[in-house]
């Protein structure tokens, strides 16, 4: 967790600038460095969910997207 954050602020969106609630976990992995089972989480808006699995998705690394909890995805 950043240090800079408190304990008890909503998760935000991974995308570069953007500073909206996550509402999606993205898990990846780069073969080339992680073990199969490592996961790596960026989070992701709805705004940016598609562009950062894109990046992911291009590259090989994205394993699985999945709402996030306690985000207002899972109520919708």
């Amino acid at each position: 967790m950043n240090a800079l954050l408190p304990t008890d602020a909503a998760p935000i969106c991974s995308a570069r600038g953007c500073r909206a609630a996550a509402a999606w976990a993205l898990r990846w992995n780069n073969p080339r460095l992680h073990t199969a089972d490592r996961r790596k989480t960026w989070l992701a808006c709805a705004e940016h969910r598609s562009s950062l699995g894109d990046f992911l998705a291009a590259r090989g690394f994205l394993r699985e997207t999945a709402p996030l909890a306690g985000s207002p995805t899972l109520d919708s």
